[in-house]
């Protein structure tokens, strides 16, 4: 029977376990966007996950979501990446990048920001927008999100360009593959929502102008890279960061369809609702599985015990744990050994140095200290 130890293929790589580490957003690059050697030992002390999808990673400088995220558009943040792969690669690890734009989600701390770019400029909703910066004190807090104006169509053109040289950045440091990360109310995200969308171009009105966005740039993702190493990640049924749809049946059935035609390589479901305690796995399972015939990645709200159950049942291919990795930095050990887990420190997420990041000890570094 199929289970999180089998291997699992991924158009031509070759994954060792169907544990995969998910994105984690964790502020922890320079307020550059460069990535660091913190960031570096994070990835090291989790290479035994099947795939690691490293953190969101902004595609340009107008991508300002969160602060001391990093970045893949300049010369140093590309150098530092190459750095951090080569390592997680000396390691025998995996990794992938998810390529990410905020969009209107985000926040701009100077006197004069910038508007954030979003596709029709909506901001009645934007209490509902959840952004991350420092304060005064440099430590991180929930942000007021900024006001975003629509995008022209030179603009969306440039950012699906972006996309595309991003992925070219990832292949050429090393990364084995990349994902758009179209969920959680990001850009993407906010062109499939019809709330968000109000656009008469050839990007809005219909569920398929909607999905151009983002089939758009994952096809400039995948002339950089194999089909079969490009994912994408969704989250069809969230109300996070408000990109809301009375009915996404209709345009993600249709997105999905389009992406298993152009063969792209996996498909990650992001159960974002399941943090205030509604469940979508099972909705978001019957959208996708009758049309995507690649490898299915669950997330959000599930133990190991129950990503048995489903990868032995065939409902999906692998899960992406996030919290049980930040945690638990030699997963897969802890899962054979059937625990003990750590905790994720919450409250250490966001910013800050190694402590609640880099200091969670493995089985055998509690064995020798007991």
């Amino acid at each position: 029977m199929t289970d999180l130890f089998s291997p699992l293929q991924l158009g031509d790589l070759q994954l060792n376990n169907r544990i995969w580490m998910a994105p984690l957003t964790r502020s922890r690059a320079t307020p550059d966007r460069v990535p660091t050697p913190m960031m570096t030992e994070h990835y090291v002390q989790r290479a035994s996950a099947g795939l690691i999808i490293a953190e969101a990673t902004n595609v340009a400088l107008r991508s300002n979501a969160w602060e001391c995220t990093p970045g893949i558009f300049t010369v140093e943040q590309v150098n530092a990446w190459r750095l951090l792969v080569e390592q997680v690669h000396q390691a025998g690890g995996k990794i992938a990048l998810q390529l990410w734009h905020g969009g209107r989600v985000a926040a701009d701390s100077r006197d004069q920001p910038d508007p954030p770019l979003s596709p029709s400029g909506v901001n009645d909703n934007i209490e509902t927008i959840t952004v991350w910066g420092r304060d005064e004190q440099g430590i991180f807090r929930k942000k007021t999100a900024c006001p975003s104006r629509a995008m022209t169509l030179a603009e969306v053109e440039d950012t699906i360009a972006a996309f595309g040289r991003a992925a070219r950045a990832a292949r050429e440091v090393g990364f084995d593959g990349v994902q758009l990360h179209a969920a959680n109310g990001y850009l993407p995200h906010q062109f499939l929502s019809p709330y968000l969308n109000h656009r008469t171009d050839a990007y809005g009105g219909s569920p398929q102008a909607r999905a151009q966005f983002a089939l758009q740039a994952m096809r400039a993702m995948i002339a950089e890279f194999p089909a079969g190493r490009v994912g994408m990640r969704i989250s069809p049924f969230t109300t996070f960061n408000g990109a809301l749809d009375p009915d996404p049946v209709p345009t993600y059935r249709y997105l999905v369809d389009e992406l298993a035609r152009h063969g792209m390589g996996w498909l990650e479901l992001a159960d974002t609702n399941f943090w205030g305690g509604q469940f979508d796995r099972d909705q978001m399972l019957s959208l996708t599985r009758p049309v995507f015939d690649g490898p299915i990645i669950a997330n959000g709200g599930i133990d190991p015990q129950t990503a048995q159950t489903l990868i032995g049942n065939g409902s999906i291919d692998a899960v992406s744990f996030g919290r049980l990795w930040m945690a638990n930095p030699d997963l897969p050990e802890r899962i054979r050994a059937d625990g003990p887990y750590h905790k994720a420190i919450t409250k250490r997420f966001y910013g800050g140095g190694p402590d609640g990041y880099n200091d969670y000890p493995t089985l055998a570094e509690e064995k020798s200290l007991a």
